[in-house]
């Protein structure tokens, strides 16, 4: 018979309805059930009230006496649990769909991470999927609590919105994993790094392609996930396992702001050790703002270096075929500079942005 024509009753009854049914035809009551198996008399009233799981010990001990098969009671048993912990399991994911409705489920269902055709509890049971969790309780006691120190090592319990962060996070695992590299050569990442630069500068229509490959030769693993609403992420550094993972948005969609949080996150990889992961929006101690400082500087040296942007910030009036001069002897970008030069006030906002390029990334 096929399983879609099987039938699957509403409720599954104790296997000690069975057993009393049984005793009643023979006429036998708990007390001498109870000699009979050697048994307390109060194990087996617990075992007909359903109180007390028939264990494969007492389905031996019934097989002898009532001359039905012990695999008989321990499947009966075992369908009989199977049951009620799928009843415990809806009613979980009951109270996982108030916790779902905290994610921003709309984006994750249009970028095709959770499943469209689910909805309700379905939902809620695709979304603790997607994190390789059972339950909200077990992302909490991850994302929230630290318990996995070795997957996850800081706690989102702080930030404004560990829902939304923690869904853009998995995201990038889950891309990392399936994404092959050698072991990772600190010697050839840092060999590789004027490439990287001479991709920024030339910023060619397959920038993201061809910043993969070169980190990919070093053992880095670099994903692009899109950003998430109420998880303004432009970037994230972190170990799977023995390799660096650097997890990219397009946030600002800004070719300046994308390759300062490349550099960036390439900082902290060669940098700073393996047990820290480096989140924007979060809360980090001193040590760890310390090392947040030094990627920065270590980003304001590969995109463009404080005595060049000083050295632009004097020549004025400045126009953009200057800039883009500056830019060809620096070994940078022209948006480089313009977004360089905004930040710190000698541009205006809404002047040369011409120069920037857009980063939008399939």
């Amino acid at each position: 018979m096929s399983s879609k024509n099987q039938y699957t009753p509403e409720t599954v009854t104790h296997p000690g309805m069975d057993l009393a049914e049984k005793l009643e035809e023979l006429g036998m009551g708990p007390k001498e059930l109870g000699i009979r198996m050697d048994k307390a008399e109060k194990e087996v009233i617990a075992m007909l009230k359903g109180e007390r799981a028939i264990t494969p010990e007492s389905a031996l001990r019934l097989e002898q006496v009532l001359r039905i098969p012990a695999h008989y009671w321990l499947k009966r048993q075992q369908t009989f649990d199977e049951a009620e912990a799928r009843i415990a399991r809806q009613e979980l994911l009951a109270q996982a769909v108030v916790w779902m409705r905290k994610f921003p489920m709309a984006s994750m269902v249009k970028l095709g991470w959770i499943p469209s055709e689910s909805h309700g509890t379905e939902k809620a049971l695709r979304l603790l999927e997607f994190f390789q969790l059972s339950s909200p309780n077990a992302w909490k006691q991850t994302y929230c609590d630290q318990q996995m120190k070795l997957a996850f090592r800081i706690s989102l319990a702080n930030t404004k919105e560990p829902f939304a962060i923690s869904a853009w996070l998995r995201q990038g695992e889950l891309l990392a994993q399936q994404t092959v590299v050698p072991q990772y050569d600190s010697t050839e990442l840092k060999a590789a790094l004027p490439k990287l630069k001479a991709i920024m500068a030339a910023h060619p229509v397959d920038f993201m392609t061809q910043l993969q490959d070169t980190c990919a030769r070093a053992g880095v693993i670099v994903v692009y996930t899109p950003t998430l609403p109420k998880a303004p992420i432009g970037g994230c550094a972190r170990w799977i396992k023995d390799n660096p993972l650097i997890q990219l948005s397009d946030r600002q969609k800004r070719n300046d702001v994308f390759w300062f949080n490349v550099f960036h996150e390439l900082g902290h990889v060669l940098e700073h050790g393996k047990k820290d992961i480096f989140l924007e929006n979060i809360e980090y101690s001193e040590v760890d703002a310390k090392k947040e400082s030094e990627a920065n500087a270590f980003a304001v040296k590969w995109t463009l270096t404080e005595p060049e942007e000083h050295e632009v910030s004097r020549d004025k009036p400045l126009s953009k075929t200057k800039v883009r001069e500056y830019a060809e002897r620096f070994g940078t970008h022209p948006g480089v500079i313009v977004g360089r030069l905004q930040r710190s006030g000698v541009l205006r906002k809404d002047v040369m942005t011409e120069l920037f390029k857009s980063v939008r990334i399939q």
